[in-house]
């Protein structure tokens, strides 16, 4: 039992922090730079859990940003919370939707021979079964290696963690369930602190939505953030490269931080009423 036990604990956070770090924060939003190395280690932990193509996975988070809490949201729970938290999978599975086109919303991940591989040619149901034929094949040659507690625990966790994301983007999205430390602009995104726990990182869902290029998203003495950490650990040892981090933290939270076409429309009525008046 100690052994599936520590087997469990390890593969869980290997999984749900490649899920936060490798999908999430560096190929969705390229919050750091990296050894492929690095890269490669954390996308194979999320794809471990089920993520499938990271191109698919990248093309519908970036929706998820771009159209938050609106009917193009992929998995906004506004609209019912099976649609926000399983059932936006399946109606874009065979056929991407007209506003989501990975081949012009993700051309930096076409780029990578691997991901195109992975992808199938954005065949989903390919993808699908080589992520579960290469999952299978990984948790048989754990289990012939290292014994068969090892094997289940690595499947057990893939499970699990495979749900992380989809309950973050249900619950994240729920104001009562949360709490704000931003104000951005038809957006319903809160702060969960248990996710934050048991996502490692992605919890804190509120502050990423006011920063979504960052690499933190725990801002707080209390959002205690692994995923960031262990981004800070691969920096000290010379994996990462880059780091974004958001500037001035402390001094803007809790102030309004508007985002998107709102923003934009109303910086150019205010630059036109400058240019009226002079």
């Amino acid at each position: 039992m100690d052994k599936f036990l520590i087997a469990f604990v390890f593969f869980y956070v290997w999984y749900a922090a490649g899920i936060a770090i490798g999908y999430h924060r560096l190929l969705s939003h390229h919050s750091f730079r990296c050894a492929k190395a690095f890269e490669y280690f954390w996308i194979l932990g999320g794809y471990l859990a089920y993520q499938g193509s990271p191109i698919w996975w990248c093309a519908m988070h970036r929706a998820h940003h771009k159209w938050v809490d609106t009917e193009k949201d992929p998995h906004s729970p506004k609209f019912g919370l099976w649609r926000g938290y399983a059932g936006w999978i399946v109606p874009h599975t065979s056929k991407f939707p007209e506003h989501i086109n990975p081949k012009l919303q993700c051309r930096d991940l076409f780029k990578d021979p691997v991901y195109r591989f992975i992808d199938c040619g954005s065949r989903f149901g390919q993808a699908i079964w080589l992520n579960i034929t290469f999952n299978m094949l990984f948790f048989t040659v754990c289990g012939l290696l290292l014994g068969w507690q090892v094997g289940v625990a690595g499947l057990v966790a893939s499970y699990v963690v495979f749900q992380m994301p989809l309950i973050v983007n249900t619950c994240c999205h729920i104001p009562k369930l949360g709490y704000k430390a931003f104000t951005v602009e038809g957006d319903d995104s809160v702060n969960v602190w248990w996710l934050g726990i048991l996502a490692v990182g992605e919890g804190w869902h509120n502050n990423h939505h006011a920063y979504p290029g960052a690499s933190r998203a725990g801002l707080r003495p209390h959002e205690v953030d692994f995923s960031y950490m262990m981004i800070r650990l691969g920096k000290v040892l010379g994996l990462v490269t880059h780091i974004n981090e958001p500037h001035s933290l402390r001094k803007r939270l809790n102030r309004p931080r508007r985002h998107g076409a709102i923003a934009r429309f109303k910086r150019r009525q205010r630059s036109q009423k400058l240019s009226s008046a002079s």
